[in-house]
């Protein structure tokens, strides 16, 4: 390290504030961490598992085969920089990453293969050639979306939407204002289909809404403008994964002083006269005024509030979709796949219609290959590849997982080998499973949902938890099951406001 803190990071320049707890040493407790550890505050993260990461952690399978376990997909990597330079910190001292060109391989049903380039103009030529789609509407939706994203992110991502003060900005009226004009009414499906007429690139355009666990059938228009951060904005990959994000924050909490207090999950959160006093573990009482959250927000209350009155509409919205993940070690190499591959099903209607009303997984179901060897040849042998092969399923309600895990498996095996032209089972060298069962015993999030609740309405951003307690002073969430949202800039986004809304206090 040669960059020093500027002057308003360093610490010890800045008096003492109260201690601060903060349960759950994923993505966004990480953020919160540093970002009141750099304010001045005594921070202790206090973690069930044996390191740091959540769903971000990392694992090796025999042979050589290493996984991100969770998150694949990096948007939005300003926000992780912005953490090291609030700090004074050079971001490229502690991780690197490049900007994804192709950002995806795309195979439909019917054969078609079609890339999706960075640069917006070349995305909007191949879909010309491939799917006889005139490029100028592809560029005319995409500078729409980004028009969408300008005008609102700034309110309804940035900021709390449960303080009043949001509201009286004239931002926020623009961006209210603005939602009309940009199309942005009705479902995602049907903003699609209007500009598309060809269902494969309306397709293509509605699997946005599984990037916060939502189906586009239902989900609101405005989740349209998610396409801007890949061809507006870019996608990236980190230099050695995603895991690279989480421990490059670790390190960065560590040097500001946060304490982490791993293999000691909390049990309560103490309370006395409507406010919080501290927490408990099985290894001791600990006193603390303020306490962030980043456990799910309903095992948060179920759990470690079991006396405290529960805001039961909010915990009772629908959830998330949830994943069924295989890890695969495979003992061959594909030149046409590249870190992002989407096989699609031929019926996508049907398989949201699958999850979010049956319940269960689709007879067809569109699978997601992550290949991070393809960036980083050490995740996988010499002439081998590491597969994380997902597929988005219902959240876990005590569905007979291990019948549908061996379906999927079957449906996931044939759709692959159709469209490479190669049997892939017998190329499997090693390999683990990750079921919705799995996912919230292992990282606390309830039923396995990856996002909380779902976005499946307009009002959805407005009933998420927000990021403090309404009833009790002191407690704060953050996360993927509050606002704004999951997925890696949404959870940073939810340190960022935390942070505030602690340090303005």
């Amino acid at each position: 390290m040669n960059s020093q803190p500027v002057k308003q990071a360093k610490a010890s320049s800045i008096s003492p504030k109260q201690p601060v707890a903060v349960i759950g040493a994923g993505i966004a407790g990480l953020a919160t961490a540093v970002r009141l550890a750099v304010a001045g505050h005594a921070v202790t993260v206090f973690e069930a598992a044996a390191t740091f990461g959540g769903k971000m952690h990392q694992f090796a399978l025999p042979g050589g085969y290493r996984f991100d376990a969770g998150p694949s997909l990096f948007t939005l990597p300003q926000l992780v920089d912005d953490i090291f330079r609030l700090a004074g910190r050079e971001p490229a001292d502690y991780f690197r990453y490049e900007r994804l060109d192709p950002i995806t391989q795309y195979f439909f049903a019917d054969g078609t293969r079609l890339t999706a380039w960075a640069d917006a103009a070349k995305f909007a030529a191949e879909v010309e050639e491939k799917l006889d789609t005139p490029a100028a509407d592809v560029t005319q939706f995409l500078s729409r979306s980004g028009k969408a994203y300008d005008a609102t992110a700034g309110t309804f991502l940035h900021k709390s939407l449960h303080k009043a003060g949001t509201y009286l900005s004239a931002e926020t009226l623009k961006a209210v204002a603005a939602l009309p004009q940009l199309g942005l009414l009705g479902t995602m499906h049907q903003r699609h289909a209007r500009a598309f007429a060809d269902p494969r690139l309306v397709q293509l355009f509605d699997r946005y809404a599984t990037y916060n666990g939502s189906d586009p059938y239902q989900a609101p228009a405005t989740l349209s403008m998610i396409p801007h951060l890949e061809h507006g904005i870019g996608a990236f990959y980190p230099e050695g994964g995603i895991y690279a994000i989480a421990a490059s924050l670790a390190r960065l909490a560590a040097e500001f002083g946060v304490k982490f207090r791993y293999n000691e999950a909390v049990e309560e959160i103490t309370v006395a006269e409507g406010r919080v006093t501290g927490l408990r573990t099985a290894l001791d009482v600990y006193d603390f005024g303020r306490v962030v959250s980043n456990m799910d927000v309903v095992p948060t209350y179920r759990r470690l509030l079991p006396q405290q009155p529960a805001p039961e509409r909010t915990l009772s919205q629908p959830r998330s979709s949830s994943a069924l993940i295989f890890y695969w070690g495979i003992a061959r190499e594909f030149p046409e796949l590249d870190l992002h591959n989407i096989f699609f099903s031929e019926d996508y209607q049907r398989e949201f219609q699958a999850i979010f009303q049956e319940k269960t997984v689709a007879d067809d179901v569109t699978v997601y290959v992550n290949v991070t060897s393809k960036k980083t040849p050490t995740d996988a042998p010499a002439g081998h590849e590491n597969w994380f092969v997902m597929v988005n399923v219902p959240h876990d309600q005590g569905q007979d997982w291990a019948a549908l895990t061996a379906h999927t498996r079957r449906v996931v095996l044939a759709k692959l080998s159709q469209a490479l032209g190669t049997a892939i089972e017998p190329l499997i060298a090693a390999e683990k499973v990750w079921t919705p069962p799995g996912i919230a015993a292992d990282t606390s999030s309830f039923g396995g949902a990856l996002y909380g609740s779902s976005s499946n309405n307009a009002l959805a951003a407005f009933l998420r938890h927000p990021n403090f307690s309404g009833r009790l002073d002191g407690l704060y969430f953050c996360g993927g099951s509050v606002h704004p949202g999951g997925g890696i800039p949404l959870c940073l986004l939810s340190a960022k406001i935390v942070s505030s809304l602690i340090n303005e206090e």
